[in-house]
């Protein structure tokens, strides 16, 4: 058995599903248009995210950098857009944008690749009882390359909007770092996003995995396979908000939201082309007769 760990162990009727394999979908699960498509829905889903919320990035940023002029997130607001105007609040939009949906093209795309590249090495037992720590590695890898892809865009944002006065635009943040420290002035930040990113990306893929199995198993009514499109894009919101930050109440609101969004957007693109989604996964026959669960 393969057919990519039978739809990552999404169970049914294997026969059934080789009679019928491209029944409603637009390509094969773990194809190349497959992992485009998942990319495709990783740019729109980081990039677009991202980029709402530079006004409040960029306070932050400030805030950070010089706390004695930005006493407060409300403070740091005012003071940009007396010195600024409300154009101010936008510095930093265009590497935020290209940055971020470069990461979200590598986080999202990579991590199916290497879901179903690491599924296939555990073969279909190992696959279920290891789910989580294959969410975990399969993150964790995504999101080495997702960092190097977004590190030179990282580096001009931060530069545009904690410098005043070194540049207000993408090209001319660009040339003047590589003039004045060359290529690795875009990459000297690649080690801290490593150590930042990667370990909140383990826990956003796997929590968000399992509690989408959670709430298909004991909280919805139904199997996901009768739920209509539109349920099943509301459990996926509903996962992502609750399955990272479930108790930080002081960051709830921006980044709870800001992951929930994320995953509705890349699912909604999975559902708008028709890609292949498979249920939550279930325990092989194999491995229930080993524990005697089934005659």
């Amino acid at each position: 058995m393969n057919i990519k760990t039978f739809f990552f162990l999404g169970g049914g009727d294997l026969s059934d599903c080789l009679k019928h394999p491209c029944e409603d979908v637009s390509c094969e699960f773990g194809s190349s248009k497959y992992y485009a498509l998942c990319g495709f829905g990783g740019i729109l889903s980081c990039g677009i995210t991202h980029t709402a919320v530079v006004p409040l990035d960029l306070v932050k940023c400030r805030l950070q950098v010089n706390p004695d002029k930005y006493k407060s997130i409300g403070n740091g607001f005012a003071v940009t857009v007396r010195e600024d105007g409300v154009r101010g609040l936008a510095k930093g939009w265009a590497p935020t944008f290209i940055g971020y949906s470069m990461q979200g093209l590598c986080k999202f795309g990579f991590y199916e690749v290497f879901k179903i590249l690491y599924s296939d090495m555990l073969g279909e037992e190992n696959t279920y009882l290891w789910r989580t720590s294959l969410y975990l590695a399969a993150s964790a890898s995504a999101e080495f390359f997702a960092d190097i892809a977004l590190a030179p865009m990282e580096a001009v944002k931060v530069r545009i909007q904690t410098q005043p006065g070194y540049a207000n635009t993408l090209r001319q943040c660009v040339p003047k770092m590589f003039a004045e420290e060359g290529l690795w002035a875009f990459y000297k930040g690649v080690v801290p996003l490593w150590m930042r990113q990667i370990p909140y990306t383990m826990m956003k893929f796997a929590c968000f995995e399992r509690t989408v199995e959670m709430l298909y198993k004991y909280v919805v009514p139904k199997p996901r396979s009768e739920c209509t499109k539109s349920e099943q894009l509301v459990v996926t919101f509903v996962a992502g908000y609750i399955g990272v930050w479930k108790g930080l109440v002081a960051r709830i609101i921006m980044i709870g939201t800001l992951t929930a969004l994320q995953w509705f957007i890349y699912d909604s693109v999975k559902v708008y082309f028709r890609l292949p989604r498979p249920p939550p996964p279930e325990m092989p026959e194999s491995l229930k007769k080993k524990l005697g669960l089934v005659d």
